[in-house]
């Protein structure tokens, strides 16, 4: 690779070309090589499902979403119970999602929508329980999204895409992680459906992250059936891009590393 950013390259690239939830069930470690090893014999001549230009606008959209459910989580943190280092990992994920929006939209994705609707309302932003429990739902959807971004770049010959939705999806395992953390230690349970699983201990519970869509051209049905993009009424909150100079996310901000993709030459 020459001199140029990963994000010029990418720019570069994509402009230059045309263009109710399940979760795997445990299975023994030989069950799961067997699986496995079926899963590597897929045909390489399978084709995407999505252009690259819609992969980028989706996960846009989605970037716009997680955004504003984490701002929203930080505003009303104090009624959520949220303080210290648990808050803390709240604004690291917002604003990690931020750099991913930006990242995105810098490189020609548009969010389809700046305003939302959550399953439960605004009783999402006054209880611990409903908000990590949509938290798990919306990073959930986003891991399988990537996983499935990541497997389309791959059929479409993209290489350095495929690279980029992994370093993301990792980010969104992690929050993923954070979030089970913090239900368990202030002792909440989490809405089974929407948890993928009815204990939150432990916090890191997948030995494979799920690819519950089949492409990421699905995402955006799925979000819209759970209720998210339904905005109407006290139902109804706009993303608004966080000050990372303010005094509210500034500490986390400079605590964040890598805002933009590091690879090895």
């Amino acid at each position: 690779m020459d001199d140029t950013s990963p994000e010029s390259t990418l720019e570069t690239s994509v402009n230059g070309r045309n263009s109710r939830r399940t979760f795997l069930k445990g299975a023994a470690a030989a069950s799961a090589a067997v699986a496995g090893a079926g899963l590597l014999r897929e045909s390489a001549n399978a084709q995407a499902a999505d252009s690259i230009a819609t992969i980028f606008n989706i996960a846009a959209t989605a970037e716009t979403l997680a955004v504003t459910f984490y701002t929203n989580g930080v505003n009303n943190a104090t009624a959520l119970g949220l303080s210290g280092n648990d808050l803390d990992e709240i604004k690291a994920a917002l604003l990690e999602e931020e750099i991913h929006l930006e990242f995105f939209m810098a490189n020609g994705g548009v969010p389809a929508a700046q305003t939302f609707s959550f399953p439960d309302g605004p009783a999402t932003f006054t209880s611990l329980s409903n908000f990590i429990s949509t938290q798990q739902q919306l990073e959930g959807v986003f891991d399988s999204a990537f996983i499935a971004a990541a497997y389309e770049f791959g059929q479409l010959g993209r290489a350095d895409l495929t690279r980029y939705a992994c370093m993301i999806a990792m980010i969104e395992s992690e929050h993923r992680a954070l979030g089970r953390d913090i239900a368990r230690s202030n002792n909440v349970s989490l809405t089974a459906a929407m948890a993928g699983t009815a204990t939150t201990d432990p916090a890191d519970n997948w030995a494979f992250a799920p690819q519950t869509i089949p492409s990421v051209g699905a995402a955006p049905g799925i979000v819209q059936a759970a209720g998210y993009l339904s905005p109407s009424g006290s139902n109804s909150f706009t993303y608004q891009k966080p000050d990372v100079t303010s005094a509210t996310y500034a500490t986390v901000y400079a605590a964040v590393m890598f805002k933009a993709p590091s690879i090895a030459m």
